[in-house]
């Protein structure tokens, strides 16, 4: 349904959403999406409201995997419900939602990644079908709440929403302590690389007792526990409480990409597709706004991933310790990264030994410190593509002239966000 006719003042915001946005891009200025925002709620304050009004709404947030999760998700459904409008650049907040509405149809749904900081607001004002909860740690020391603060505000939202399907990740406790104010929770096993935030128990500031064994059980000594899972990753396939499994085949690397799959096909499945639909469709996604995209850079090839915080990080660092070929590490202190970089310590670069590495970025002088204590050897460049020929160079070098580390004479390069998309802008699609 169309959810009626928009007020007038609605549609002259709509249609000063679309010039700006169109405009920002025209003139080269980005992606458009925050500056039509801005100009859409500034003519109407409610416009996020009224464009969400008829539509089904599903939202998406966590610290780490919200993009790739919402693009997931909005392909999951668009089998069963049509092709969803989604902020699609990363642009999570207000503004960023209102231009991915305003310029799709009325009736199409919405799949919308959501800042931990807004989700409260959007479940309450917007009463979505479905909210995706997929972790809490740490993030943007300077800006960011304390993680349980996080969790009690989603905590209160869900409650005080009783319509809203929780779809959370058991294995995390803050998420956990948050969906269970939810009425209609869907408990999935999506797994817990980063314990370190979630040791204080939520319910009675306790000690958090993880089991060993990487089974993903937790307790404390006051009841509160991990609950009984409706969706469990069981190896390659997501097994259900009521017997059925199904594979997880998937193109995008990594655990934590199976686990966002499975966090994004079990919110679909809650909002009517079926599993095997979904996953079918999920397997078809081979990279999410540039993250493992394979790019020309310099002359050379790089993989290029984004890693914000110690918990992305350390997953990163699992998928590309197993090879062998060079590493350029990028770190940023802007504002849409965080000013804090004291988070690089709480990072287990010490797996990069034996690598050839090289450091880069506005902030590539602290990293190099980091660097030394984790006793990685290392060059410092501060120009991501002078980086990542350097990296190149030495690992043909290395490897006696014939390419850097695999057969494809790729290097790996690993940034924060800032950058990662000043490499992007910079690079060029392999195979365009």
């Amino acid at each position: 349904m169309s959810g009626g006719p928009l007020p007038v003042r609605t549609r002259a915001a709509v249609a000063a959403t679309r010039v700006v946005s169109g405009l920002s891009r025209w003139l080269g200025a980005g992606s458009g999406t925050v500056a039509g925002g801005h100009a859409g709620l500034t003519l109407d304050p409610h416009l996020l409201e009224h464009l969400a009004t008829g539509r089904r709404v599903a939202l998406v947030s966590g610290t780490n995997g919200k993009t790739t999760t919402t693009r997931l998700l909005a392909v999951a459904v668009e089998g069963t419900l049509g092709h969803a409008a989604s902020n699609t650049t990363g642009s999570n907040m207000p503004t960023g939602h209102v231009t991915a509405l305003a310029t799709s149809p009325r009736c199409a749904p919405a799949v919308l990644e959501v800042d931990e900081g807004y989700l409260p607001r959007l479940v309450s004002s917007l009463v979505p079908e479905a909210v995706v909860l997929l972790n809490l740690s740490r993030d943007q020391l300077d800006r960011t709440n304390e993680v349980r603060m996080v969790a009690n505000k989603w905590r209160a939202a869900l409650s005080a929403t009783p319509s809203v399907v929780a779809v959370a990740n058991a294995d995390d406790p803050l998420v956990t302590w948050a969906a269970s104010g939810a009425a209609k929770p869907i408990w999935v096993g999506a797994g817990l690389s980063w314990r370190q935030d979630a040791v204080g128990c939520p319910s009675c500031e306790g000690r958090i007792t993880f089991a060993t064994g990487g089974g993903g059980g937790w307790s404390c000594t006051c009841g509160f526990t991990r609950p009984r899972l409706d969706v469990a990753c069981v190896g390659g396939d997501v097994a259900l409480a009521d017997g059925r499994r199904f594979p997880v085949p998937l193109a995008l690397p990594g655990r934590f990409n199976r686990a966002n799959a499975v966090m994004a096909a079990a919110a679909a499945a809650a909002m009517g597709v079926r599993w095997d639909d979904a996953l079918r469709r999920i397997a078809g996604v081979h990279e999410v706004a540039g993250r493992f995209a394979v790019v020309g850079v310099g002359g050379c090839t790089a993989r290029v991933m984004l890693a914000k915080n110690p918990a992305g990080w350390r997953e990163v660092l699992d998928l590309v310790s197993p090879d062998e070929g060079p590493v350029v590490v990028g770190i940023n202190a802007r504002v849409a990264d965080g000013k804090d970089p004291s988070w690089l310590w709480d990072v287990p670069f010490e797996r990069l030994r034996g690598r050839t590495v090289v450091a880069t970025g506005e902030r590539c002088r602290d990293l190099s410190v980091r660097l030394h204590y984790a006793e990685v050897p290392h060059r410092t460049v501060t120009d991501e593509v002078a980086a990542v020929r350097a990296a190149w160079m030495a690992g043909a070098g290395a490897a006696g002239g014939v390419g850097a580390g695999d057969a494809d004479g790729r290097v790996d390069f690993i940034g924060n966000y800032t950058a990662f998309t000043d490499l992007m802008a910079r690079a060029t699609r392999v195979g365009a």
